[in-house]
């Protein structure tokens, strides 16, 4: 069953950038862009890198590891040497906290 679970105050994070939020086992990142908060998988798909000190630039994040690229709002892997897709999750923002449906 989903339920939404708060991660964080919006203003956790600053703009263009991420947080590493760990909840129930798992790891995630929770992203501000201008476009709004966005959640994924916290783990880059190539090599067990945290996303946390990833680049993030507009809907882009970029493993620190390699420089793999993730569209942020979908996961679709958009460069080598990622090829598969980072899990998203859905994100929305009540009273200044943002809240992530897991399930």
């Amino acid at each position: 069953m989903s339920q939404w679970i708060d991660a964080c105050a919006t203003d956790d994070i600053d703009e263009e950038d991420l947080i590493r939020w760990d909840h129930d086992g798992k790891t995630y990142a929770i992203y501000n862009t201008d476009d709004g908060f966005f959640a994924t998988a916290g783990m880059c798909t190539h090599e067990e890198q945290h996303l946390e000190d990833g680049l993030v630039v507009g809907k882009v994040i970029e493993c620190p590891l390699h420089g793999g690229r993730f569209d942020i709002a979908s996961g679709k892997a958009l460069s080598a040497p990622v090829c598969v897709d980072l899990i998203t999750y859905p994100v929305r923002v009540e009273g200044g906290r943002v809240l992530v449906q897991l399930g």
